[in-house]
């Protein structure tokens, strides 16, 4: 797949149709769903039908609910066999923050195969732009900050990080963070198990 082949509008492709199956096969209502994730039945229609996108935080709350991962939620297909993905030809998913001026981009590093432990992506974070609040899973985490600064939220603790820095935390620690510079920042960040 080619980097242009995911455009805004194809950033999530056919992910209401997964997320329904999902819960279908789960054998829960909308109702219920949105209880496990608070939220409201409303988004959670809207979202099965494409008609909403939801933030990264919203959608690892609808993962963990359904038994699941975010990269089997998005994949398009799982990939062949090749262990190289040539530069700009990596798969991205983008996620529009709420007030549709700027988002958060995952560059794949890792191609998508059923039972992988680890993965890696470089996220691309627009200025001003943050995590929709703290997540907290099973795995652990680490990360290089290639470009920009980025503040790092680790539970209670604030990490001001810029390019150069490096970080490592267990993933059952709240987590989340802001770019807080003027430009782009990009962090490769790698986490097991697959996560995104």
């Amino acid at each position: 797949m080619k980097k242009n082949d995911v455009t805004d509008s194809q950033a999530i492709p056919a992910l209401g149709m997964r997320l329904r199956h999902a819960r279908l096969a789960q054998e829960i209502t909308l109702k219920q769903l949105a209880l496990k994730v608070g939220c409201s039945e409303s988004l959670l229609s809207k979202l099965e039908n494409d008609v909403a996108s939801p933030s990264l935080a919203m959608l690892h709350r609808l993962a963990n609910a359904l038994e699941t991962n975010i990269s089997d939620l998005m994949a398009k297909t799982w990939a062949a066999d090749a262990p190289v993905l040539k530069s700009g030809q990596r798969p991205r998913k983008r996620f529009v923050h709420r007030n549709k001026k700027g988002g958060i981009e995952l560059e794949n590093l890792t191609s998508p195969h059923k039972g992988n432990l680890l993965q890696g992506n470089i996220h691309i974070i627009e200025p001003g732009i943050a995590s929709d609040g703290q997540i907290e899973h099973h795995g652990e985490e680490m990360g290089y900050v290639l470009e920009g600064e980025i503040a790092l939220y680790l539970g209670e603790e604030t990490w001001s990080l810029s390019a150069g820095d490096s970080f490592y935390f267990p993933s059952n620690v709240p987590h989340g963070y802001r770019n807080t510079g003027d430009c782009v920042a990009k962090v490769l960040w790698v986490n097991t198990p697959v996560t995104f």
